[in-house]
């Protein structure tokens, strides 16, 4: 057994040291740069870089050796891309610019300005993404109009693996600013967000079918939520954020569709919430379809005048454009709250509205201090269709009222 164990030492101890040879080895290759260098100036005299910029892609795309496409310091404009895999190699993508995306919805044939689709292997850095979206915001009716126009959000980020984005900032963007779909281990950090409270449905980041995203150390304005989870989400961390204006850090809204995938493994951690509309939320549609949500839990948020700091909304129903009075059919279970502190712009601090059909389980709230200073008294907290599992300090009073 002893030379056994010293053999498996052997091998880790060899197959360590070839790591960190292979790891040196790598970073001593030169990089092979693809920079824009090809202009074609539009009518106001900015320079346009989008046919330069999809050569350089293609090049890099095509390349075995460290490629690294290159958008040098200015101020550019950019028409919809697809810069589209797969790569011969892991991609770096570095931008010292401010781009710009058309203003008109007219100059747009899909939903994406910038999409990275079908890539395994990037590194993205810096850059600023202006989506001039304000003349879009006004001509936005998706809200009430459930066959509106999908509107182009800043960066698609479609089937990408192993990537990490960081430095990078989104502004004014038309519609949603990020979108992370059909990705595995995707990581944000130190990622930007800048848009107007009133910007209509300009989520920060949307996450759906994606598993092992991470968000850390962002901080996200917005008129919208400033992080979104959509079914089939799972082991997804949001760390350091600092949200607000927006609506808060949101799951859901779930079980709108058929054949939602079901959302776990959502860790919301040490994250600062000022002036949101909503907090930390679960919301599912009523009337719902059949659909899961388990193994979510926000710790160590601080709250600074936020509406609705706390709240699972099993009744979710904007704009009165669904059946209110049928329960969900999504199961939420093993949630939990705990270390939630700061001030509260609304008398329910916390409200646990599960559904009559299937009432939450596992839910579990500790250590809770939400201070509301308005004229109709302290802070107070309201629990429906849930038992949860109570402890540490409770203000407001946890479950004060029994809505039925």
């Amino acid at each position: 057994m002893l030379v056994v164990e010293r053999k498996k030492m052997a091998i880790k101890s060899f197959v360590g040291a070839l790591l960190l040879l292979l790891l040196s080895f790598s970073s001593t290759i030169k990089a092979q740069v693809f920079q824009i260098e090809n202009y074609n100036v539009t009518g106001g005299g900015i320079p346009d870089i989008t046919q330069s910029l999809l050569d350089a892609w293609k090049k890099a795309c095509a390349s075995t050796t460290r490629p690294k496409v290159l958008i040098p310091g200015g101020t550019f404009t950019l028409s919809e891309v697809v810069l589209e895999g797969p790569c011969k190699a892991h991609v770096e993508f570095e931008v010292h610019a401010r781009l710009l995306a058309p203003p008109e919805l007219t100059r747009f044939k899909t939903d994406g300005w910038v999409v990275f689709h079908n890539i395994d292997g990037l590194t993205m850095l810096g850059g600023t993404f202006d989506g001039q979206g304000k003349m879009a915001w006004a001509q936005n009716d998706c809200i009430k109009n459930k066959n509106c126009r999908m509107l182009p959000m800043n960066l698609r980020f479609n089937v990408v693996s192993n990537a990490i984005i960081h430095d990078v900032t989104s502004v004014d963007s038309k519609y949603f600013h990020v979108t992370v779909l059909g990705c595995k281990n995707v990581t944000f950090q130190h990622f930007h967000v800048n848009a107007p409270g009133n910007s209509v449905n300009t989520d920060g980041i949307h996450i759906g079918r994606s598993l092992g995203v991470n968000i850390l150390d962002t901080d996200i304005k917005t008129g919208d939520d400033c992080v979104s989870l959509g079914d089939g989400s799972r082991q997804v961390t949001v760390k350091g954020l600092t949200c607000g204006p927006g609506h808060g850090i949101s799951v859901g809204s779930l079980g709108k569709y058929d054949n939602e995938e079901p959302v776990s493994g959502v860790f919301v951690t040490n994250c600062t919430i000022n002036g949101a509309t909503n907090g930390v939320r679960i919301k599912t549609w009523p009337a719902s379809k059949i659909g899961i949500a388990t193994d979510m839990h926000f710790e160590d948020i601080q709250m600074n005048n936020v509406f609705n700091p706390v709240l699972i909304d099993q009744g979710y129903c904007p704009w009165n454009q669904c059946q209110a009075q049928i329960p969900s059919l999504v199961k939420i279970s093993n949630v939990s709250f705990k270390r939630i502190r700061g001030t509260s712009a609304t008398k329910v601090a916390v409200k646990i509205a599960c559904s009559k059909r299937i009432p939450c389980e596992g839910v579990e709230i500790a250590d809770i201090n939400l201070v509301y200073k308005g004229p109709d008294g302290p802070a107070t907290s309201e629990c429906s269709n849930v038992r949860p599992l109570i402890s540490g300090m409770q203000n407001p009073r946890a479950c004060a009222k029994i809505v039925s």
